[in-house]
């Protein structure tokens, strides 16, 4: 059997777009199962982003424009 740091460790020898289709295999996975649940303290984050919405203190962005200026930071 392959151990986690053995899947983490090829995992980092893939090129980026392999990474992207694994992730994509991950989360078929992840998503056709019955039994998962999403964690407590992620209902508890999405609550107090949408109070902060609420209360003026998010802004919403388009998807593209959002990833666009987290590109920009790294630089």
């Amino acid at each position: 059997m392959t151990t986690l740091s053995e899947i983490e460790a090829a995992a980092d020898q893939l090129a980026p777009r392999e990474k992207l289709r694994l992730m994509e295999t991950l989360w078929a996975g992840l998503s056709r199962k019955d039994d998962w649940v999403s964690p407590a303290w992620h209902g508890e984050a999405l609550a107090e982003t949408e109070l902060r919405l609420a209360e003026g203190g998010e802004e919403v962005l388009d998807w593209e424009q959002a990833k666009k200026d987290l590109r920009d930071k790294r630089v």
